[in-house]
């Protein structure tokens, strides 16, 4: 942006940030859990080994890869996808990840 635009924008009455300042303030407000939610109520019910697999699942592992992160079968790997799911609510995987970043299991960037 030139200097006679950056002069127009402030006479306009109009704030001025640089991109880096603005990409940071948009993280941080990324990173907040939403008010009134915190992530012990959210994953209320869900084991320590669920919260293993929704933090990889929202990291975006697929089944395979999270069989072989955690040394595990498919099908125990697809039990524990099925039972997040059911506990949580979530109709499709994108929603987990969804579910893992709104609980603060994964944070942005």
């Amino acid at each position: 942006m030139s200097a006679s635009t950056q002069c127009r924008v402030i006479a306009a009455g109009d704030a001025l940030l640089a991109p880096a300042i603005t990409r940071r303030l948009i993280a941080e407000f990324a990173r907040r859990p939403h008010p009134g939610q915190s992530p012990a109520a959210t994953l209320e019910g869900v084991t320590d080994r669920e919260r293993e697999v929704l933090t990889l699942i929202g990291r975006g592992l697929s089944n395979p890869e999270l069989a072989q992160a955690l040394h595990i079968t498919m099908a125990t790997t697809k039990t524990h996808v099925s039972r997040l799911l059911a506990k949580l609510g979530a109709r499709d995987r994108a929603q987990l990840v969804i579910a893992a970043y709104e609980t603060g299991l994964i944070q942005p960037g």
